[in-house]
């Protein structure tokens, strides 16, 4: 067994592409209860209430809904600099970008199903103002109440065309670790749920995408404080008009407690508590069989069709997701 890396320290920044920027940010805002810190360009940044750094959230104006670049912050500089020599290895590298909203420069690169993704070091570290410090000196700011609150970013789920090919890559260059995976009859991942920090999933390669298509985001997912406060989320966006794709449920892949929802511009959002930790620095993959995976989730919940069926950005009838390069 090689010697594990410990190169990549969390998930830092998601960023959603939407064709109706105002009512996205309006959503994050209103029913999720997060904080807009910054805009650029066609971009606005935003936090929710627990997230250290300025910014944990990217929306960007965009034709159609899907997925940005997801960003995974380094334990630090020099964790960085070898990182980005084993990505340049794989040939998979993009090169060295300008940071924002408080990133510093990061080094762009695809995993083998073309998902964008950045890693960064330099980091700046939000400061509240006189009206958001907390009465607790080691939390990020005063407690969110406005909507569901939610505290931090969690984890991002893509679907892809070849499961193995994907978790491998991120296993071998950036040191990723499969805490779960499901495979079928002849043992091919159908699925893999890989983790940086003790969390047991900072990422997901949540399926074989069934269009056949490359890039393709499943959901992101915040996270609150306990199983109470999915409950009170799902009264928040049944408050707000928000139509409740699945939940409040448990998964069982993880056992995290989930609501899902969609955002105005079509992306999918999760809303979670965490399952649990993984202290083990062996862990051996738990595995999940075709029979298991079909009892439902945790409790019996059956997840609807369109849980399996959309990603974004949707296929056309043309088989076309309007994101292709010419």
């Amino acid at each position: 067994m090689s010697e594990p890396v410990y190169d990549i320290a969390h998930f830092g920044r998601a960023e959603l592409l939407t064709p109706d920027l105002e009512s996205s940010l309006d959503f994050f805002v209103s029913v999720l209860g997060m904080d807009e810190v910054e805009r650029a360009g066609e971009s606005i940044f935003l936090r929710a209430w627990g997230d250290y750094e300025r910014a944990s959230l990217r929306l960007t104006a965009a034709e159609r809904p899907g997925p940005g670049t997801m960003a995974w912050r380094t334990t630090s500089g020099a964790a960085l600099e070898r990182r980005v020599a084993a990505i340049e290895g794989t040939g998979r590298g993009l090169g060295w970008e300008d940071g924002l909203a408080g990133i510093g420069r990061t080094y762009a690169f695809t995993d083998p199903d073309g998902h964008r993704m950045s890693i960064y070091y330099d980091s700046e570290y939000f400061v509240p103002t006189e009206g958001q410090r907390p009465a607790l000196k080691n939390q990020p700011q005063r407690m969110g109440v406005r909507g569901a609150a939610v505290r931090r970013l969690d984890h991002v789920n893509v679907w892809c065309r070849d499961i193995d090919a994907n978790a491998d890559y991120m296993v071998d260059a950036l040191g990723f670790r499969v805490s779960e995976q499901a495979v079928d009859a002849d043992g091919r991942r159908t699925g893999a749920w890989l983790h940086v920090t003790p969390k047991s999933y900072d990422l997901a390669y949540g399926r074989v995408d069934p269009e056949g298509v490359g890039g393709r985001l499943h959901h992101v997912a915040y996270a609150v404080d306990a199983r109470e406060y999915v409950l009170r989320a799902a009264d928040v966006f049944a408050d707000a008009g928000v139509r409740i794709e699945a939940g409040p449920a448990k998964h069982a892949v993880q056992q995290t407690t989930f609501l899902y929802a969609f955002e105005p511009g079509g992306n999918r959002v999760e809303i979670i508590t965490d399952g649990r930790l993984l202290l083990a620095p062996d862990w051996r993959p738990i595995t999940w069989t075709p029979e298991e995976r079909a009892r439902g989730q945790a409790w019996g919940t059956k997840m609807p069709e369109s849980w399996f069926t959309y990603a974004t950005p949707p296929v056309d009838a043309a088989g076309s997701t309007g994101m292709e390069k010419p």
